[in-house]
């Protein structure tokens, strides 16, 4: 298939081209850049420009005979969401429903989209089913509920056939250590776990250590990039074969506290790693965990990654060999 790839040039986009790839699909990254990195498609197609383009769209969906896009171009940080909600209104909400209109007058009915477990806000039951409430505690995890919720009726009313992964948090690089996460400014808890044992940074900020958690910190489910790639691409090929609209989970079904993750990551680049308590991030929810039995089912999707060392051990391999990220 001819593939769209919105957001393709950022961290989880890149991974899936690449898996898109090696799964034999032509492919086409469309990137604004002000996130993303042209270096992690340095092999790969790429058009620089927005999802709110509209004429930009139609013309690339001529040009290029796309069939399905896979759309992860988005804001996706919960305290800045928190602040600057109508950023994430604007990028998530309606320039994702610009793009859907786009697909619909140029007849691309396929669309894969990146969502989140932020959806689901705090958890009644641990691993979260996708028949879970949804109730989001924060702009992000809203904006892509509402796009969400958009898919479902337009699929119902114009025949947009669509699939919504909910992922929990993301993390690793591929093995092959050339392309991983490199973000600006870095929110995530892995790299900057890395980032002080680099010495980039002098200790690792842990916020809120009064949560109900066994150890008072937020407990995460993480789940390698690779798996994540792999899962669209079983999406997407789902979709093709004519399965019908759906939303899943993925994640490892194994949840992780932050201190959980500090002393894996320790074991892994052999030293203690400075720790400095600070306040609960405002729309931080205390557990999320994936409940993924659904994606395994239907689709028959494996992590090949469920351990966290495992998958911190590769994101260190990138770390150590891009100490600047894809600026060396």
């Amino acid at each position: 298939m001819n593939v769209m790839v919105t957001g393709g040039a950022g961290y989880i986009g890149s991974h899936t081209v690449r898996e898109l790839e090696n799964n034999g699909h032509q492919v086409l990254v469309l990137d604004n850049l002000s996130r993303g990195h042209q270096a992690a498609v340095a092999e790969t197609f790429l058009i620089e420009g927005d999802t709110s383009d509209r004429e930009l769209l139609k013309q690339l969906f001529t040009d290029f005979e796309i069939d399905a896009v896979m759309h992860f171009a988005a804001s996706s940080q919960v305290g800045e969401s928190v602040r600057l909600p109508s950023d994430y209104y604007q990028n998530n909400l309606v320039n994702g429903l610009n793009l859907m209109n786009a697909m619909l007058e140029s007849r691309v009915r396929h669309l894969v989209f990146s969502s989140t477990a932020a959806v689901y806000g705090e958890p009644r039951e641990v691993p979260i089913p996708e028949a879970h409430p949804t109730n989001p505690t924060n702009p992000y995890g809203a904006t892509k509920l509402a796009l969400e919720g958009a898919m479902r009726w337009y699929g119902e009313a114009y025949g947009l056939r669509w699939t919504s992964l909910r992922y929990f948090n993301a993390a690793g690089a591929d093995p092959a250590g050339d392309i991983g996460e490199d973000h600006t400014p870095e929110t995530h808890l892995i790299p900057l776990v890395l980032k002080v044992a680099l010495g980039e940074l002098p200790h690792l900020e842990v916020y809120g250590n009064d949560y109900a958690t066994p150890d008072g910190t937020c407990v995460r489910d993480y789940i390698h990039v690779n798996d994540l790639a792999q899962a669209h691409v079983l999406a997407l090929d789902a979709l093709a074969d004519g399965a019908p609209p759906s939303a899943y989970n993925l994640g490892n079904g194994s949840g992780y506290s932050v201190l959980e993750v500090i002393r894996t990551a320790e074991e892994v680049v052999g030293k203690t790693l400075p720790v400095k308590f600070a306040a609960r991030r405002p729309g931080d929810p205390a557990m999320l965990v994936a409940g993924s039995d659904k994606i395994k089912s239907e689709l028959g999707w494996q992590p090949a990654y469920p351990g966290l060392k495992d998958i911190i051990e590769t994101a260190w391999r990138w770390h150590l060999g891009h100490p600047r990220g894809f600026e060396k």
